[in-house]
Parts: structure tokens; C-alpha cells; sequence
């Protein structure tokens, strides 16, 4: 007996969604009176609501949808293996597309980072990292080498050991954090004083992690967890030569260096993995998830490097047992999905399309910082951009911030536009299969939502 709703009609969808189903980060006091924009379908760079109207997807799902919506050969793909062998559990079994697609990560990622634990997502690849920082120093026999240094306004995910990374500032979760979290200064160049060089502000941040090493002292000190580029936090940049003299320090003192590519990796700034390539760093330990199967299906991993493996191994303290894993570690039908995303990238030649269109990408970016005062500062690298704005509403808030972004973020949507505003900032991370006059015409649209907003601030 089918005890389906039959054929729900859309008031009661948008009651069913609100009534019941509690959204990330929602408000407790009003997520029951909020209704949140359904969508129907997609195709390309483009979404279309249940009413069928289109609009650009601007943030690219969340950091995530590298090769655009409605590939018939992923759904085929991800429908064969459904029927060939749905699930196994990875504590007893392998299977052909997990053995496969760790095989084509390590191809791909910097050094001998060549084992690959999957996970279910980036949250649970930073917190498998994190365990792999405790385990490797409980092997060695430095039980009290467990120290993290992060970063304000780095953004690392929602479980326990993630969270406790992660560094922004306007978060008052009402959850508790780890205490052996210590976090390092906002790097961002542009909130450097006036008239210091961009190398002079590398050399102040760079001591600013010296100095946190000698305080804490290096045999306290586990790891230091960093985004390539901080993503979430407000997309920034790193001052040139950032990572690769802080990977030299934390070689120096023995302390772990995890890369964090959760949306770097595979393509948004034209490589597979931006650490070697873009920042000149081969870590110790790399994170991915996101762009890993273009999210068509949850899929995460932690990538080690040999030479963390194999001090692990000739480690002597305690159980050899690495007791990390998930019910979902390696999900065949996710593996699937992350081969045929990079049988798509890679035939498609989406990291040359990426390099290509960069210029014109951060060309269009840059212009709108020029053409409107309204904006304060712009920052991006390859399909990654910010525009943060400066309205004129008096003494700054938070909450100031977040109206001027509801209100922009409003405007847009009206023309056509999906935004990922954050406070006073419009983040852009679109599919990287945006053609020269898509990216064009979702600048355009910006223009107009800016143009509105300085009429209504700054005008």
C-alpha cells in the first residue's frame, strides 16, 4: 500500500518545507516561517525555480558545480552502478570504481600524496585529518604534540573537530569548541596599513606564526590546518609566497601541514589541486570534496602523503588500528560519480577552459570595482571572485551588513541572478563550464543589482 502523498501540490510542498524540514544554519526562533526558493531543474550554468524562471548560478550550487547541471552521461553512470552494486561496506569490501578513483586522485595530487580515505563529505575530510594529526603523534609517542593552528576567518565545516578550526569571527554558534585550537591573525592584504607593501604584510604574518610557535612551543604543536584560498570567510587571497614560507617553518618544527582544497580542488583555479601548482606547496596532508564528483553525489577525501604514512606505520605506541571511517567511506555509486566527473573534466579539457577564461573572469570583476564607488575592495583568482562593498549606513554591524546583503542579493534574483551574498560581500564561484558571454551577462546583472544599491545607500 502506497502511503505517498500523491501528487503534491506546490503550497504543499513550500508548508511541508517549512513546517518540517529544519535547512542548514537556520534560525530556531523562525526557521517555521521561512520559505526558501525550490528549484526545479537545472542545465549548464543555469537553475530554474518551480514557476520556470531561469537564472545564472552564481555561486555554482555551494563551491560545487564544476561541470554544470544536467549531464545525461553522469546520471547513466550513477544509475548503472545503482543497479550493479548500490552499496558495500568498506570495512569488508572494496569495489572496482573506489579502488579506481583513489588511483586516478593520487595521479593527480602534488608529491607522494598517494593514499586517499574517503569520507562523506569536506567537514568529515577535515575531521579525518585532524584524527590523523592525534593518531600519527599518539604512534610516535608525543601525546602532547596536538596543538592546531588555524586561521581567522578560515572556514573548515560543521562537525565537532571542523568547526573547532574554523575562524570566523562573526560566528556565535552557541556550540562548543575544542580548547587546543589556537588561531592565527587575519591574513588578508587588503586590511594591511597603509602604505606597507604586500611582501612587507607577508613577512608581519609569517612572524605572526613564528611567534604563536615559540609561545605554544613546536612540541605542542600537531598541525597547521589552511585553505588555500579562504573561500567562505570572504575569498582571500594569500599574500605571494604565504604558503610556501609557512610550509617551510612548520617543516622546520616537525608540525603537519594540511592543505585544505575542499573547493580549490579539481579545476576552480585551473588545476586538479592548486597547492603545487598555483601556491608552490606539496603538504602533508590535502582535503577535497566539492568539485570531486561536481555535486552530482556526497563524496569527500583526506589524501596522505607516503612519507606521514609511513612514519604512522614505524610508530610503536598503541594500536596500529587507524579507527576512522564513516558507513559511507567510499561509496561505490559517489566513486562512480568522482570517475565520470573527471572523465568529463579531462575530455572536455574544463582545467584549460578555466586558465583561458581567467582573464576575462577577473578582467569583468576588477572593472565593476572600478565603475562603482559603492564597492570597496574586489579579490578572486581563477573562477573565484568578491566584491565587498562599503554602504554608507554610519557605524558598521553585522546585522547592517546582513540587510544590505538580503537587499542585493534580492535585486539580483530579480534579474536573473543567484547570489551567495556574505554580510556586505557578493562571492562568486560559478560552474567552471561558463562561457565568455555567460560570465558577461551574470557581470552584467551584478551591475544592475549594484547600480540599485547605490541609488539606495550611496546615493
Amino acid at each position: 500500500m502506497n502511503t505517498l502523498a500523491n501528487s503534491p501540490t506546490p503550497e504543499d510542498l513550500t508548508a511541508w518545507d517549512r513546517d518540517h524540514h529544519l535547512h542548514p544554519w537556520a534560525g530556531v526562533e523562525g526557521f517555521k516561517r521561512d520559505e526558501y526558493m525550490r528549484v526545479g531543474s537545472g542545465d549548464g550554468v543555469y537553475l530554474w525555480d518551480d514557476s520556470g524562471k531561469r537564472f545564472i548560478d552564481g555561486p555554482g550550487g555551494m563551491w560545487c558545480m564544476n561541470i554544470g547541471y544536467g549531464r545525461k552521461e553522469m546520471a547513466d553512470a550513477i544509475a548503472a552502478q545503482v543497479m550493479e552494486m548500490p552499496f558495500a561496506s568498506p570495512w569488508s569490501f572494496t569495489t572496482g570504481p573506489a579502488a579506481q578513483l583513489a588511483h586516478e586522485i593520487a595521479k593527480r595530487t602534488p608529491g607522494d600524496l598517494n593514499t586517499v580515505h574517503f569520507t562523506c563529505g569536506g567537514s568529515t575530510a577535515v575531521d579525518t585529518a585532524l584524527r590523523a594529526v592525534q593518531f600519527y603523534n599518539n604512534r610516535l609517542g608525543r601525546p602532547e604534540k596536538k596543538i592546531i593552528i588555524s586561521r581567522e576567518k578560515g572556514y573548515h565545516g560543521s562537525t565537532y573537530l571542523a568547526s573547532s578550526v574554523t575562524g570566523k569571527e562573526r560566528f556565535n554558534t552557541s556550540f562548543d569548541k575544542a580548547d587546543f585550537v589556537r588561531f592565527l591573525p587575519d591574513i588578508s592584504p587588503n586590511i594591511r596599513p597603509e602604505g606597507m607593501s604586500e611582501a612587507d604584510w607577508c613577512d608581519a604574518k609569517i612572524a605572526d606564526l613564528e611567534t604563536l610557535i615559540e609561545t605554544e612551543g613546536a612540541d605542542r604543536i600537531g598541525a597547521f590546518i589552511c585553505e588555500t584560498v579562504l573561500c567562505s570567510g570572504g575569498l582571500i587571497v594569500p599574500p605571494e609566497g604565504y604558503h610556501r614560507r609557512a610550509l617551510e617553518i612548520c617543516r622546520k618544527h616537525d608540525i603537519l601541514y594540511i592543505s585544505d582544497e575542499v573547493v580549490t580542488g579539481f579545476g576552480r583555479l585551473g588545476h586538479w589541486f592548486a597547492s603545487e601548482p598555483v601556491f608552490d606547496i606539496v603538504p602533508d596532508m590535502i582535503t577535497c570534496a566539492k568539485g570531486l564528483t561536481s555535486g552530482y553525489l556526497p563524496l569527500g577525501a583526506c589524501i596522505m602523503s607516503d612519507a606521514l604514512v609511513e612514519r604512522m606505520a614505524d610508530g610503536k605506541d598503541g594500536s596500529d588500528t587507524f579507527y576512522n571511517g564513516y558507513t559511507y567511506s567510499a561509496h561505490p555509486v559517489s566513486c562512480v560519480a568522482g570517475l565520470k566527473n573527471i572523465e568529463i573534466m579531462e575530455r572536455e579539457d574544463i582545467l584549460g577552459h578555466v586558465q583561458r577564461l581567467t582573464p576575462h573572469f577577473q578582467a569583468r570583476l576588477n572593472q565593476i570595482g572600478e565603475d562603482f564607488d559603492i564597492v570597496g575592495d574586489v579579490r578572486g583568482m581563477g573562477f573565484l571572485g568578491c566584491l565587498e562593498c562599503t554602504p554608507e549606513y554610519g557605524a558598521r554591524s553585522y546585522e547592517k551588513d546582513l540587510k544590505f546583503g538580503d537587499s542585493l542579493d534580492r535585486v539580483c534574483e530579480e534579474n536573473g541572478l543567484i547570489l551567495r551574498p556574505s554580510g556586505n560581500m557578493a562571492v562568486f564561484s560559478p560552474p567552471l563550464i561558463m562561457s565568455e558571454a555567460e560570465i558577461d551577462q551574470m557581470f552584467d546583472i551584478m551591475e544592475i543589482g549594484l547600480t540599485k544599491m547605490t541609488e539606495e545607500y550611496n546615493g
